[in-house]
């Protein structure tokens, strides 16, 4: 059940950080084209927010591996 619950946590995770990813991607871009001169900025927060992003899915890849060994937190 430990492997059932890690295989669908990871994936749920993956599925997650791609959508958010890919939309900071889209909402940056459509910024850069509205406001060029503000490209370094937005790109900057841009870069920040993709880091926290990966971040949380990190530690929902380390909680999906301690269920997977049957380790308790």
């Amino acid at each position: 059940m430990g492997f059932l619950a890690a295989g669908l946590g990871a994936g749920i995770i993956a599925i997650g950080a791609g959508i958010g990813i890919g939309m900071i991607g889209k909402s940056a871009v459509e910024s850069i084209a509205r406001q060029p001169e503000a490209s370094g900025d937005i790109r900057g927060a841009m870069i920040l927010t993709a880091a926290f992003i990966e971040g949380v899915a990190l530690f929902g890849a380390i909680v999906c591996a301690l269920l997977a060994l049957n380790i308790t937190v």
